[in-house]
């Protein structure tokens, strides 16, 4: 089925879009809420809350990219649920931890929650991603939007974990002067 026909089954309401949603990018919206959660009972109700966040906002939503869409919605449904669960265990965990090293980039929290609400700071971020070269540009991405650990990152892409941390560290380093020059900091 494709994502046009999906999107017009579920802005008629069509129970039969959910059953298809979950056979076209169940395993995809799985693997992105696991990285997160590292839980299969907490994945499993981050997928519930994913499919319902989508029931709910298409229409009046109509995404060009579904899968992009389904991405976005299980990545922040799976963040807000491991903080939720995680709210007494501040700097315990590894999204902790992978905010904490996004913040040294971005100065404060307060930025990185401005890169949802700003137009300027997403565009300067969205022009970071492209200048950097595609396996910067794909470690950047595994880490910081999709979750996985460095062992993860290495092994997938089979570099060394010391080439996957470099990289990271010499990419914040970008993105922080980037923010800098761009007077977004």
């Amino acid at each position: 089925m494709s994502n046009d026909e999906l999107i017009a089954l579920l802005e008629v309401k069509d129970k039969n879009a959910l059953v298809e949603l979950e056979n076209k990018y169940g395993a995809y919206c799985k693997s992105i809420a696991m990285n997160i959660l590292r839980s299969r009972e907490d994945t499993q109700e981050c997928l519930n809350d994913v499919y319902l966040s989508v029931w709910r906002s298409i229409p009046p939503a109509k995404p060009d990219d579904l899968k992009m869409y389904l991405a976005g919605v299980t990545r922040n449904a799976a963040i807000n649920l491991w903080r939720r669960k995680h709210a007494q265990k501040r700097g315990s965990g590894h999204v902790e931890l992978l905010l904490e090293e996004l913040s040294d980039a971005a100065a404060s929290e307060d930025t990185l929650e401005k890169l949802d609400e700003s137009l300027a700071l997403k565009e300067a971020f969205n022009g970071f991603l492209e200048k950097l070269r595609p396996e910067q540009r794909r470690i950047f991405l595994l880490r910081y939007w999709y979750m996985h650990t460095v062992e993860e990152i290495a092994q997938k892409l089979d570099i060394s974990q010391s080439k996957v941390k470099v990289t990271l560290h010499r990419t914040r380093s970008k993105l922080k002067k980037l923010l800098e020059r761009e007077g977004l900091l």
